[in-house]
């Protein structure tokens, strides 16, 4: 399976988007980046190296003795491995072909991650219009189904050379295969992104084009969850893997739509409502002992602003103190550990909470600061937007918005 998503910080109902909120984005911690194509980075999720090593097992053991008895054990072993690294190729190049367009729509795209089910291209904003929705969703099944021709056009070529033979037909098979479950309109598949589209052009409404092709997804979960459980009782274990597979889709558009029911939520509000005016001010030249003696063992705070008066120089957190080795904290200040203000991204207390949830997502950070000019006013964390959903959800759906400036 492959695709593309956006970065966000929903995935689930309130328990589930809470933690996520904290963690940020877990993908990238399990992951080996492996290069950049396009300046786009490539990374290997862990269960990579698992499905790998199953399929080279699976072909090398029971498709390729099958389809060609006389080969000699190494060569179904070394044709497997290829195949499968050829096959992640495939996957990689679909996932490109989603990335060329989104970059084409000036659409940044922060990683192409290849993980058990195939592979994602995690893009960094929605698409705003529904036409590059439907191209950047179109262009990885367009991949994949000219690798198919392709595959099936050489294969005369190569009826004298059995592996390779061998090798193509296998791809063009997935990758064709790959088209097609692909295009079930089912969301966050590419054909539910279609799907979503087409609805979207129709009624003008995003929002509700993204229920509809969610709902379809978690339709299209249940479906593969019966088949395949239907098919392991019937003595197929194979159906397992459909199962699994569905299991996934359910829970992926499941969490769509929680995304969009959270996305909702916070509809309408700024930062100035969530944001945290309480973390003070430390001088530069305070060592890091001290910081933490007076500081954040005597009054539990984990952000400090370092500077002078009203003059800010830079932020000091938990993360950078532990950077450095205890030993030094009594020689070190935090104006050398410190980061520098100016290399900060901020933003501004009149922007809109969701797109500034977003940023925290995109950046991979926990905080920002909240800046009225050169003035640091505030800091927006995760935290604060879990606290601020909690008193709203505790204040009931008719809670009137605050003053968003």
């Amino acid at each position: 399976m492959a695709g593309l998503t956006p970065g966000s910080p929903a995935t689930g109902g309130t328990l589930a988007w809470r933690r996520k909120l904290r963690q940020g984005n877990p993908m990238a911690r399990s992951t080996v980046s492996v290069g950049r194509i396009l300046g786009i980075p490539i990374q290997l999720d862990y269960s990579w190296f698992l499905i790998f090593g199953l399929l080279t097992w699976m072909l090398a053991s029971n498709y390729y003795p099958k389809e060609f008895p006389h080969w000699s054990p190494a060569m179904y072993w070394v044709t497997a491995a290829a195949t499968a690294l050829l096959l992640f190729a495939s996957v990689l190049l679909h996932e490109l072909g989603h990335s060329f367009v989104a970059l084409r729509s000036n659409i940044p795209v922060r990683s192409i991650t290849l993980f058990i089910f195939g592979g994602v291209a995690q893009i960094g904003a929605e698409p705003i219009t529904p036409k590059a929705e439907f191209l950047i969703a179109i262009a990885g099944p367009a991949v994949s189904l000219s690798l198919a021709l392709l595959l099936t056009i050489v294969q005369p070529a190569l009826v004298t050379i059995e592996p390779l033979l061998g090798l193509a037909k296998y791809l063009a098979y997935i990758n064709f295969a790959l088209a097609v479950f692909n295009l079930i309109p089912g969301f966050p598949l590419d054909g539910g992104r279609v799907f979503r589209s087409i609805i979207w052009a129709a009624t003008k409404d995003m929002r509700r084009a993204t229920l509809i092709a969610a709902n379809s997804g978690r339709f299209f979960g249940y479906l593969f969850i019966f088949s395949g459980v239907w098919r392991a009782l019937s003595g197929d274990l194979g159906g397992l893997w459909i199962a699994f597979i569905g299991w996934f889709l359910e829970n992926a558009a499941s969490a769509q739509v929680h995304q969009v029911t959270f996305q909702g939520l916070l509809a309408g509000h700024r930062v100035s409502q969530a944001m945290s005016t309480q973390c003070p001010s430390v001088a530069p030249e305070l060592t890091l002992q001290q910081l933490v003696d007076e500081h954040v063992l005597g009054g539990g705070r984990r952000c400090f602003l370092v500077g002078h008066g009203e003059e800010t120089l830079g932020l000091m957190t938990l993360h950078r103190i532990k950077e450095v080795p205890r030993s030094e904290w009594d020689t070190t200040t935090a104006a050398q550990v410190m980061l520098p203000i100016a290399s900060l991204k901020s933003i501004s207390a009149g922007t809109d909470l969701w797109a500034a949830l977003q940023m925290l997502d995109r950046d991979g950070v926990n905080q920002l600061p909240v800046m009225a000019g050169n003035q640091v006013i505030g800091m927006l964390s995760r935290d604060d937007v879990i606290t601020f959903l909690g008193t709203m959800q505790e204040l009931g759906s008719t809670t009137p918005q605050l003053n968003p400036r």
